[in-house]
Parts: C-alpha cells; structure tokens; sequence
C-alpha cells in the first residue's frame, strides 16, 4: 500500500535546515530508498512563491500566495511504502526524528487510493 506524508510545517518560525540536517536526510532518503519504502520525497518552496485555484459555485479563481490566513502549510512530502498504516507512521517518525529537538512539525500521514496503490 502506499501512503502519504504531508510534513506541516509553520514556515514563518524563521528556522532554515542546516547543512547537517540536509546530509542526515540525504543519507536517510539513500537508506528508506534502497529498503524500497520511500517512493518520492520533496520540500516545497514558500506559499509567497505558490498560487491556489479555487472551484467555487462553478466559478474558478486564482490567488497568489503568501497566504496570510494560513498558520501552518505544507512544508513537504514523502511518498512510502508500507503494508499498514501503522508501518508508514513508523516510517513518518524515522523522518521526524531527522530533525531533532529544535524544530516543530508534524506529519499528517494518510493511504493513497487507486488500483495502483494496493487498494483491492
């Protein structure tokens, strides 16, 4: 089955990784890459830098980003694979925990659905 982990973030906290957090992650992403549970795996740039498009009542609209009314967004993402939910949260810690005790975020992990996403 595949899941996905959404890592929120507040990206107005000021904190940037360090060159050590970024070498503890690549050599995290090589590890959980050659397991074969990490899919795919991103940051994503600041929400000044995105767009949201809107459906409403029919209607499409665009708004760019920063936006103001959002605390925390999405900061990244890993795609895992894992034969349970409670394996792909012990796979979302192991990404947590990469980043030590100066940081506060947290990961929303949900399973993909879709014929080829191991749904029956």
């Amino acid at each position: 089955m595949r899941f996905l982990s959404m890592v929120r973030i507040d990206e107005n906290s000021g904190l940037v990784p360090s060159s050590q957090l970024m070498s503890d992650m690549g050599k995290l992403i090589e590890e959980m890459t050659r397991e074969g549970v990490l899919v795919s795996t991103a940051g994503l740039r600041p929400t000044a830098e995105g767009v949201r498009v809107r459906l409403r009542g029919g209607k499409l609209t665009t708004v760019d980003g920063p936006f103001a009314e959002t605390k925390e967004v999405i900061g990244g993402f890993a795609i895992l694979e894992a034969p349970s939910m409670n394996e792909a949260i012990e796979l979302t810690k192991r990404f947590l925990k990469v980043h030590g005790d100066e940081w506060n975020i947290e990961c929303e992990v949900r399973r993909m659905e879709g014929p080829d996403f191991g749904e029956a």
